[in-house]
């Protein structure tokens, strides 16, 4: 299969878990869009009511005729589901690539359970093997740069063609690199003692399960 029918494929399994009646989280990512077509198609579109982790899907979903109730008056959800970055064998994720990794935290630990969809590619044996995110606040943008540049942690601005990206929640993401042979939960601790930073892209324990998609068909990890 290729990469996006491998998506859509984790998408299908995924929608297996909703119920009507339900309250969901929908994530953020091109993994994600399937579910949200896919949850818009069925017989059950009509019979849950969603909250989003980026404002790209609650545009998709409010096109697709769902029905969008903020998270403070659906939580506690019944289920997220969302893509991710990385997945390693704990089921910990580094997820913020497509920048909403401070909403779909937020909306994702207000969830019973979190199921991760995605292709194989996904899967690592440790995280850190592309960047982690980083969401700060502007005023400390510069001054976080150079400490992690001091911290040997490769920083890099998140741009938008030639603008900086700006995040919905009108922050700014700073891509670092987690030195290998670390443990990315040790370098995101010391990250997380700087000021001004927000959130990271590591998601420890937020997964209770994942949906993996292969040429050998459906993979399914729980915690």
């Amino acid at each position: 299969m290729s990469a996006q029918a491998m998506k859509i494929e984790a998408a299908r399994v995924a929608l297996g878990e909703v119920r009507a009646g339900m309250k969901l989280g929908l994530g953020t990512g091109s993994t994600s869009v399937e579910f949200v077509k896919l949850l818009a198609a069925s017989p059950h579109a009509r019979e849950v009511r969603c909250t989003c982790t980026s404002e790209s899907t609650e545009s998709l979903a409010r096109s697709l005729g769902l029905t969008l109730v903020p998270l403070n008056e659906l939580a506690p959800l019944d289920l997220a589901v969302d893509g991710a970055d990385e997945i390693d064998p704990q089921l910990r994720l580094i997820k913020g690539r497509g920048g909403a990794l401070l909403r779909e935290k937020i909306v994702e630990q207000q969830a019973e359970r979190f199921i991760v969809i995605a292709d194989d590619s996904k899967l690592v044996d440790q995280l850190g093997r592309g960047p982690l995110p980083v969401e700060v606040t502007p005023f400390a943008l510069e001054v976080l740069m150079k400490r992690f540049a001091k911290m040997r942690l490769h920083p890099e601005l998140r741009m938008a063609g030639d603008s900086v990206r700006i995040t919905d929640e009108g922050h700014r993401i700073i891509d670092v690199r987690v030195p290998w042979g670390n443990d990315i939960a040790t370098i995101v601790e010391k990250i997380r003692e700087c000021a001004g930073v927000v959130e990271t892209g590591f998601f420890p324990t937020e997964a209770t399960e994942a949906i993996i998609a292969g040429d050998n068909g459906i993979e399914r990890l729980r915690r």
